[in-house]
């Protein structure tokens, strides 16, 4: 497979037309669907097609680290090019391009972002059922790395442009997509860099990402979750330092002992419930559609009594720690790096916690506490290094935006719609502190299928075929309302 000239960094890729020749998947892959109203779309030709651009773009090995996206971006290219879509690749680095693809509307309201990421983590093929980029199709599921994070939300997004433009489906505001690279840990090369060098080309009022999805139980799905905030990473260190000497003689000032002490505080320490409009709409509509038990546990989290929302939050953390996450900032030991021999007092020992703040947390106040918390001046407590995203929120429930993805919601799964802060972080973010409303969805996932290991970054990664078509005419649903003339 050919490729074009790798170009100075921060250029913009240009891709030859002969190109296009290289890329014969590409031109299967097109149908050219006469322009017709949309009611008349024939989704049996649709689903086939999803499935040919999917299983192309999982077959790109696009792991990151070490990150390599320009096969996939190409094809990208391609195929919105074939059908006369303004598209261009940007590219801090010549092999990690990002594509933003652009239909326009009369301009009478503030362009639709639709984002996706095509890198995806990294893979042991050797823990692999199916190889990790073979894009196997068995049982009613595909499977591979980037079926559920996040090349499911590329492909659906490529789609709806691919609608948008063969329907010639008037519209009142321009659709941008950008599929960029970088997510999965490199955001310098993909939504940093086109929020800091080309931010007019991605600039919209809402934005449709990943972070969101339906939830599953039993083959049937019981509730959207729609990602309107989330948390923040950090990474703090505890540094415990004493007197090195012979293990046979113990002493009193052992880091080793200080720093499992103080990670013993950490870990044991239990921040103050923080609820906001967003945690408070969540809880309360997951009361009217739990189990009379549970119910009690979500309305005693919303109570005024402190007692009754701790010992709430105690039964969520046993029960359902994800739920417990979300009300708080939380501290995970992750990482501990001590002694190098049995026989060896060492004179350091550090532990590294994942620390998830509220995005209206302040940092260096949050800092404090956990100094507090630990107690011991000998044990330096400090931020380390990390890929740390701007904190900010802008969603709401009685946006334009969240009711056209209630009513798409609606419509198509036949369930309530809950807005969520996700515990882990996206790079919507960056468009947040920019201003930009954000919003995470994705297709409905079994929630059976993550502890039986076929999660998102699993070792057996899988999308149901039937949920990803159904995500695919929900989401047209969805950019028709938010985006379509009125």
């Amino acid at each position: 497979m050919s490729h074009p000239t790798a170009v100075r960094a921060g250029a913009r890729l240009s891709w030859p037309r002969r190109a296009l020749l290289t890329f014969p998947l590409v031109l299967m892959g097109v149908t050219n669907l006469p322009a017709q109203a949309p009611a008349e779309l024939d989704w049996s030709a649709v689903e086939d097609e999803t499935m040919r651009h999917f299983q192309a773009l999982l077959r790109f090995d696009t792991s990151d680290p070490p990150g390599g996206e320009q096969e996939a971006a190409e094809y990208l290219r391609a195929v919105l090019a074939a059908e006369g879509i303004e598209v261009e690749l940007y590219s801090l680095e010549p092999h990690r391009p990002n594509v933003v693809a652009r239909i326009r509307g009369n301009g009478s309201r503030r362009p639709l972002l639709l984002m996706a990421h095509t890198d995806v983590v990294n893979v042991d093929p050797a823990k692999w059922t199916h190889p990790p980029f073979s894009a196997t199709r068995e049982g009613g599921y595909v499977y591979g790395r980037g079926t559920l994070d996040d090349k499911d939300n590329v492909v659906t997004a490529l789609m709806t442009m691919l609608l948008l433009r063969r329907t010639r489906t008037a519209l009142d505001r321009d659709v941008i997509f950008l599929a960029e690279a970088g997510e999965e840990g490199s955001t310098r090369v993909g939504i940093q860099y086109m929020v800091n060098q080309y931010f007019p080309l991605i600039d919209a009022e809402y934005c449709l990402a990943e972070g969101g999805g339906l939830t599953r139980e039993g083959g049937e799905v019981r509730f959207a979750s729609v990602q309107l905030e989330e948390k923040i990473p950090r990474a703090v260190e505890l540094v415990a330092r004493g007197v090195a000497g012979h293990g046979s003689v113990p002493l009193a000032t052992n880091a080793v002992v200080r720093l499992s002490n103080a990670v013993g505080a950490v870990a044991a320490w239990k921040p103050p419930l923080r609820l906001n409009e967003t945690l408070r709409a969540y809880f309360t509509r997951l009361v009217e559609i739990s189990s009379p038990e549970r119910a009690t546990r979500y309305a005693s989290l919303l109570s005024s009594n402190p007692e009754a929302s701790a010992a709430a939050v105690d039964w969520l953390f046993q029960n359902e720690p994800r739920h417990a996450a979300m009300v708080r900032p939380t501290l995970t030991p992750t990482i501990v790096d001590a002694g190098y021999r049995v026989n060896v007092i060492p004179s350091e020992a550090t532990a590294t916690i994942d620390v998830r703040l509220h995005a209206d947390e302040d940092p260096e106040r949050f800092l404090e506490m956990v100094r507090g918390v630990v107690g011991d001046p000998s044990v330096e407590v400090r931020y380390a290094a990390r890929d740390v995203r701007p904190g900010a929120s802008n969603g709401s429930v009685g946006s334009t935006a969240f009711q056209a993805i209630e009513r798409a919601v609606r419509s198509h799964y036949d369930v309530v719609s809950l807005p969520t802060m996700s515990t882990g972080a996206t790079d919507m973010a960056y468009l947040r502190a920019r201003g930009i409303e954000c919003y995470g969805i994705g297709p409905a996932t079994d929630v059976e299928d993550g502890p039986l290991g076929f999660g998102a970054h699993s070792d057996q990664e899988r999308i149901l075929e039937s949920e990803l078509h159904r995500f695919v005419r929900f989401h047209w649903d969805v950019v028709k309302d938010l985006a379509g003339a009125s």
